[in-house]
């Protein structure tokens, strides 16, 4: 026989119901309206509750039994699940905890699955929602803005973070190559292109890289709208992803770990890459780099840029250099623009660089390191100029390369790669082979990396490990 306490009195609980609040003949249960407030309540065996209006709890034990929310229920205190026990909260129930300071779960516990179109807006969720995304295979949480995933990456002196590079120009290579960035050595054969094509970028997440459109002269115009991608971690030939907004080359790219950026570029109307009163526009467009498709626009840059370099940490883009040649011969640019990538919209000023012109970039989580420049005319640098991505402000010297301008750049959280540019500083057809690194850490010198399969100048680099991923 069980007791009910009320105030300094008490009654028992027998064979019929007791109702409190209530009207009617109860069947053995006991029914209740208003609100029970308890320090501890103890549901046994096969018990649910199933009514929580203004029900309120400092603390609730699950211990060697299951409970199965079927209402609504609150609580202030902690939500403790001991082993042997589960809790689960039912279809159309909702288990507010308003503010718990700790849920306990000694095993494990279940997020929302769905795939990547149940993410939409008008899904309704909120920020900081995190759910398994059984297309992308990952956990992810949404920052108020757009989907990111979580990523873990080891220390890359640890690990065999890959950069890939393609493409060159001249000469339109369609070649594919791969390094491991924390090691020395030769570049190995990946795949090739679709098609030969040059004056080009490339960015990536931690699983698939994706390049810019390009140079052909067997296309009209010999601008590329066509955006490819491969999977890093297994070699072959890429895949057409999409296109661009329109036919470019002499582009930059850069991403997040899922959101990339190309940017800039020319749009000629011949065949000339260097054809005046035609070069750099200011257009930014964007795609979700785990998804097919075709881009979408992003924004404009501040000035008309061709052949700028772009790279930037898991928020913000930064994009330096490149030229503009609406008013005559070509202009190196040291204005720099930045974006979030979370939003769309035009890019504001960051700071000057010490030495105008087209480069290659790329970037840790926190340092941007610009390589060589090009001001047109045929002359190039082997200057390297860097950058701190958190703050606004202008670039200082860095050290110089091994040669003159860049091929591609790939970078992990401790060393930038360049592969390929120029033997010589005037001559636009003698392309090199060699691969030359630095060290984020301290500023200095390149030193010498290996060589890779082909001569390569103007393609388009990237890594599983670079700054834009970050710590998701």
């Amino acid at each position: 026989m069980a007791t009910f306490r009320v105030g300094v009195g008490s009654f028992n609980i027998k064979d019929s119901a007791v109702g409190i609040g209530t009207e009617g003949t109860g069947h053995g249960n006991l029914k209740v309206e208003g609100t029970i407030k308890s320090t501890n309540l103890d549901v046994l065996g096969v018990s649910t509750f199933t009514r929580y209006s203004g029900f309120n709890a400092d603390e609730v034990n699950v211990n060697n039994r299951d409970l199965t929310l079927s209402g609504e229920y609150s609580t202030t205190g902690d939500i403790v699940v001991e082993d042997g026990a589960s809790l689960t909260v039912g279809l159309g129930s909702t288990a507010c905890v308003g503010s718990v300071e700790c849920i306990s779960v000694k095993h494990h516990f279940s997020v929302p699955v769905g795939d990547t179109a149940q993410r939409n807006e008008v899904s309704g969720y909120g920020e900081g929602t995190v759910r398994y995304n059984r297309d992308l295979g990952t956990m992810e949480f949404f920052n108020g803005n757009e989907w990111r995933q979580f990523n873990y990456q080891t220390d890359v002196q640890n690990s065999a973070g890959r950069g890939v590079s393609a493409g060159s120009y001249p000469g339109e290579i369609k070649h594919i190559d791969y390094i491991n960035i924390s090691t020395k050595g030769n570049s190995l054969r990946f795949g090739d292109m679709t098609e030969h094509q040059g004056l080009m970028d490339a960015t990536s997440s931690s699983t698939r890289m994706v390049t810019s459109g390009g140079y052909n002269s067997s296309f009209g115009g010999g601008a590329v709208m066509d955006i490819q991608y491969v999977t890093m971690a297994s070699a072959g030939d890429t895949i057409d992803f999409g296109d661009q907004t329109q036919a470019t080359y002499g582009t930059g790219a850069s991403s997040s770990s899922t959101r990339a950026l190309i940017m800039g570029g020319n749009r000629m109307p011949n065949n000339s890459p260097f054809n005046d009163g035609n070069d750099g526009n200011n257009t930014i467009c964007t795609i979700e780099i785990a998804t097919i498709g075709n881009a979408i626009d992003f924004g404009d840059l501040s000035d008309r840029r061709a052949y700028p370099g772009a790279c930037g940490d898991p928020v913000r883009m930064v994009i330096f250099g490149g030229y503009s040649n609406s008013v005559g011969s070509p202009l190196g640019l040291k204005t720099s623009d930045t974006v979030l990538y979370a939003s769309h919209g035009n890019a504001v000023d960051f700071g000057d660089a010490s030495h105008g012109g087209s480069n290659k970039a790329g970037a840790n989580s926190t340092r941007g390191i610009w390589s060589g420049t090009s001001g047109g005319g045929n002359t190039y640098t082997n200057i390297m100029y860097t950058v701190s991505i958190q703050s606004l402000g202008d670039a200082t010297d860095f050290g110089d390369r091994t040669v003159y301008f860049a091929g591609s750049t790939m970078a992990s959280q401790t060393r930038l790669v360049m592969a390929g540019g120029r033997s010589t500083a005037a001559s636009p057809y003698a392309t090199t082979n060699t691969i030359d690194f630095v060290n984020f850490a301290s500023s200095g010198n390149a030193q010498d990396f290996g060589d890779m399969s082909f001569n390569q100048s103007d393609g388009g680099g990237a890594s599983d490990c670079h700054g834009g991923l970050g710590g998701y």
